[in-house]
């Protein structure tokens, strides 16, 4: 499923670190954020070419037949949502003669609705996915289609805007499945907090540098706020997620072993082994026998911004990027009172290349029209603003060309997927966040740490049968242990055991011979 070839992983590399170097050296005014790799800013050019773009319908329109997509992304439906597919499908009508679906699923039941979908052959168009999403072993079962001929005949807009080091780092045994979000490149995680309640409570966050000093913050806000939740935890969204605790799972975090991001070791372990990932175990569940994380952490499904967007809630793990605070505030509406604090350091993998994509579905009626859709996204201002923020002078309305302000209406129309859908770089910006918000893009991806791992995806064919069987361990023991919910001396051991028999080494000793063929052949 993902072995690479030797010439391709070397330029992959070479491509990648030539772009940090570049960025980091690079003067000038640019705002692309991760794109600038040609001494021109790409994401920028985009931006400002779209809109007169969008007026144009695309070659050959009207020669096409009617037809219905249907996007599927993780997400909280909106109240407004058929208003704007209704705005879309008059756009749509005239670029690419079709109209949406819109169908997000709420983050709790998303997996399970997802598989069901791909077991069922549901009839969809657009998918989101990513690396941490099970992407490749959803590839692996036939659910995404190679979208190679589809880029080369529909997708020009994305090759020309979009920085090559994200369609090569997302591709597995040589071919993309899914597009790439253009965003930010680099990654970091930490937590999103109520900086009104910090500050209403005398409470110092300069002095917060590692998860360990957040005892002291968690105990004054659960003294200080007997009704607030310190800390709000659920599957996935914990101390030990990925882009918090720097791991590289090289492919497929759901398939076991893994290295350290920010480390320079190329020797591949279960995460049991790694003393951050038992340690942070251990705090984890410190703090929820002091009550610092919500009692029902282990099972609520209930997404993190939902739960600080009900106003009882102290913080949240998040992955972080510049103003990624401010971009929770619209979506919860807390505007002016949340903070940011890093508790790691930046760092590449390819986990960040294909951090965030769109997929065709196999079952689609029309690959190409969806295809044209993906790439209208990633070109067309009008379009990716209309999605991501809704209608203005309803859901937004705007302070000057390129800055947005909320309307009494904007909550019914706040899906907050921006992450998810297209290119960032035509995205407006709230008035409440900075305005050179993307020029802080480009900024964040210097000096990253650049992970051994970059460029390499597992292959997991060999060993199916064993992930299988430790994804059904996991399902038993993970959520409850990243979560505080058990008992850490007890449970370890025994889910270690469980993990053992389901043929944990096996697969370590795969990826193992796999990454070394790939680091020879670097």
């Amino acid at each position: 499923m993902v072995q690479m070839r030797k010439k391709r992983f070397s330029a992959i590399i070479v491509m990648l670190v030539a772009m940090l170097l570049f960025s980091a050296c690079s003067g000038g005014k640019s705002a692309g954020g991760a794109n600038d790799t040609t001494g021109g800013d790409q994401a920028t050019n985009a931006a400002e070419s779209a809109e007169p773009q969008a007026s144009k319908p695309a070659a050959g329109a009207s020669d096409l037949k009617p037809y219905e997509l249907k996007l599927v992304y993780t997400g909280a439906p909106q109240a407004d949502e058929k208003k704007v597919e209704e705005a879309m499908n008059t756009y749509l009508t005239e670029k690419i003669n079709a109209t949406i679906d819109i169908a997000p699923i709420d983050w709790g039941p998303w997996e399970d609705k997802l598989n069901l979908m791909i077991a069922s052959r549901e009839k969809v168009d657009v998918v989101f996915t990513a690396q941490w999403q099970k992407y490749a072993v959803n590839v692996a079962k036939g659910a995404f289609k190679d979208l190679g001929p589809l880029l080369e005949s529909h997708g020009q807009g994305i090759v020309e805007s979009l920085d090559p080091a994200f369609l090569e780092g997302s591709k597995i045994d040589g071919k993309n499945y899914g597009v790439p979000t253009n965003k930010e490149l680099a990654a970091q995680g930490g937590i999103i907090y109520r900086k009104d309640i910090a500050e209403e409570l005398g409470i110092d966050m300069t002095q917060v540098i590692t998860i360990a000093d957040l005892d002291a913050v968690f105990k004054a806000v659960k003294d200080g706020k007997p009704g607030m939740t310190p800390l709000y935890l659920k599957e996935g969204e914990t101390f030990n997620s990925h882009y918090l605790g720097n791991y590289d799972a090289l492919g497929d975090t759901s398939i076991p072993g893994m290295i350290l991001k920010d480390s320079d070791s190329t020797k591949v372990v279960p995460s049991y082994e790694l003393p951050r990932y038992v340690d942070t175990l251990k705090i984890t569940r410190e703090f929820y026998k002091k009550g610092y994380i919500n009692s029902d952490a282990a099972t609520n499904q209930t997404m993190n911004t939902d739960a600080m967007k009900a106003g009882n809630v102290f913080a949240m793990t998040s992955s972080l990027k510049p103003g990624k605070y401010a971009e929770i505030e619209n979506q919860t509406g807390l505007i002016g009172k949340l903070a940011q604090i890093p508790l790691n350091e930046k760092t590449i993998a390819t986990s960040e290349t294909a951090g965030a994509m769109l997929a065709v579905s196999t079952t689609s009626g029309d690959p190409e029209r969806a295809m044209m859709f993906i790439n209208l996204l990633h070109t067309d201002k009008y379009l990716n603003n209309l999605l991501n923020f809704g209608i203005e002078g309803d859901h937004y309305e705007k302070a000057s060309e390129e800055i947005i302000k909320p309307t009494d209406n904007t909550k019914s129309y706040s899906p907050g997927a921006a992450w998810m859908l297209g290119s960032q770089f035509l995205n407006y910006v709230w008035e409440s966040e900075d305005p050179d918000k993307w020029a802080q893009y480009k900024e964040f991806n210097q000096n990253a740490k650049v992970s051994p791992g970059l460029g390499f995806v597992f292959n997991s064919d060999s060993v199916k049968a064993e992930v299988g069987a430790i994804v059904n361990v996991d399902s038993q023991y993970l959520i409850a242990l990243e979560t505080g919910s058990v008992d850490v001396d007890k449970v370890l051991p025994e889910y270690i055991e469980k993990l053992k028999a389901a043929g944990i080494d096996k697969i370590i000793e795969e990826k193992q011979t796999q990454f070394d063929k790939f680091l020879a052949s670097k």
